[in-house]
């Protein structure tokens, strides 16, 4: 059967987010610049369509501040790596000067960027982003290509899980790409850390809650609905076995806190057609609690529902001395706020702190001094201080101008704020490709209201 041509382009879109799955949620300077280029090449090959480069031209004219201001940012992003006279270095960026000359460093010129490659590589990966969203309106421009996005991400979130459960039960061993030396007792599937991999399951499980919800609404004369609807609910269930077995308290907490919204929002909900959705969701809870969760190991699972509990226990400590710093999220934290400070208006470019964290903290005479962190454990102070305050205004009133452009705030938006908070203040997943992508597709899905005719 020959493929329509809206079905062609959507499938290789599909494509393009699998090889961003398997390789690591494209966590690496050459999967980002793979990316860049697959996505970029696809984005001109979408242009080539008078109707697709209608529909871009339209989200273009609708969204032109938005644009601006994000491009702006892009640019603001290329000016921290251009190598700046040193005397230049001194306003604009001082502690930069001060380690330059602590390192006894002779050179003329330097770039803001503690990193001047890893900057360079998160230009091409925020370009991406942006480029994405351009693709998604230009090809998901109907309710029924937006619950078919929904059903591919919910695959892929089950598909992922059942790798990475398979692994899990048979020891994990290494096989291929699949790299499970750091993870022995953990199931992580494709990717290297067990909380991104979470999290990653967390929006592949939300983007199932809203196939659920949207099915019936747009899709009523799809003679094939009520078997998506089991797919989608065995897809959900397998994802669901896959962020129990990462062990990972972010994640587990994030499951039941979407799992908890969505049953709040349907005891509310007057439509009694939704019940039936309501009772999926217990059903969701009663086996992930009680049974799948003891089954993989009772003694831990108090601890990963307790997250906040744990969080800001962690997140108290001091750094009150250096010869006393850790290795702990809070700690890790701490210093990625206090450098900030120091980096207050430029900041340190995207991609620096593991060079910051080297300069502080490798060459002590500490037990820790051996080990670096290529992430602060807290995505909202280590942004803000790669991005400092000026960078960081740029991103926000870009979002903002975006959204303000929406006509309703809708549930899954508050769901996405929601998450995003949550992994902004405990995690670093945030700066993985694969979860910015994931958010960028979910917030910028919003579904056509049906006209009704009298």
């Amino acid at each position: 059967m020959r493929l329509s041509k809206n079905k062609n382009h959507q499938y290789l879109f599909f494509f393009i987010l699998s090889i961003y799955t398997i390789f690591n949620g494209g966590n690496s300077n050459l999967l980002i610049q793979i990316n860049f280029i697959f996505i970029g090449f696809f984005f001109m090959y979408c242009l080539k369509d008078k109707n697709f480069n209608l529909h871009f031209l339209k989200f273009y004219k609708n969204n032109q501040i938005s644009i601006i201001l994000y491009t702006l940012f892009l640019l603001y992003l290329v000016f921290q790596i251009i190598p700046l006279p040193i005397e230049f270095l001194k306003f604009f960026s001082p502690e930069k000067y001060k380690i330059i000359n602590k390192l006894n460093l002779d050179t003329s010129y330097q770039s803001i960027s503690l990193a001047f490659s890893n900057s360079f590589f998160q230009i091409l990966n925020f370009t991406t982003l942006l480029v994405i969203v351009f693709i998604l309106k230009m090809i998901f421009y109907t309710n029924t290509h937006k619950i078919r996005l929904l059903f591919f991400l919910v695959l892929t979130g089950a598909f992922a899980a059942s790798i990475a459960v398979y692994f899990y039960l048979v020891g994990n061993p290494d096989f291929f790409i699949i790299k499970n030396e750091s993870s022995k007792t953990t199931a992580t599937g494709f990717f290297v850390n067990r909380t991104v991999y979470s999290c990653f399951l967390v929006l592949c499980f939300l983007s199932g809650m809203e196939y659920l919800k949207k099915i019936d609404h747009y899709e009523k004369n799809n003679k094939n609905n009520f078997f998506n609807k089991i797919y989608i609910r065995i897809f959900i269930l397998l994802i669901t076995i896959g962020i129990i077995t990462s062990f990972s308290r972010l994640g587990n907490f994030l499951l039941i806190s979407v799992i908890t919204l969505y049953i709040l929002k349907e005891f509310f909900n007057k439509n009694k057609k939704n019940r039936f959705f309501l009772i999926t969701l217990l059903l969701i809870v009663i086996f992930d609690i009680l049974i799948l969760g003891f089954y993989f190991g009772s003694d831990k699972l108090i601890q990963r529902y307790s997250f906040l509990l744990s969080e800001i226990n962690n997140y108290t400590l001091s750094l009150s001395e250096a010869n006393t710093f850790d290795t702990s999220r809070g700690t890790m934290a701490k210093f990625a706020f206090s450098e900030f400070k120091k980096f207050i208006f430029f900041g340190y470019g995207l991609g620096g702190f593991e060079n910051l964290f080297k300069i502080n903290f490798v060459n002590t005479t500490t037990k820790y001094s051996s080990l670096y962190a290529s992430h602060a454990h807290s995505d909202l102070f280590e942004f803000i201080g790669e991005l400092g305050l000026i960078g960081s205004a740029l991103i926000i009133l870009s979002v903002k101008s975006f959204c303000a452009n929406k006509k309703n705030f809708l549930f899954k938006n508050f769901i996405l704020l929601y998450l995003l908070i949550f992994i902004f203040i405990f995690d670093f997943s945030f700066h993985i490709p694969i979860v910015q992508l994931l958010f960028v597709i979910l917030f910028s899905i919003n579904f056509e209201k049906i006209k009704k005719f009298k």
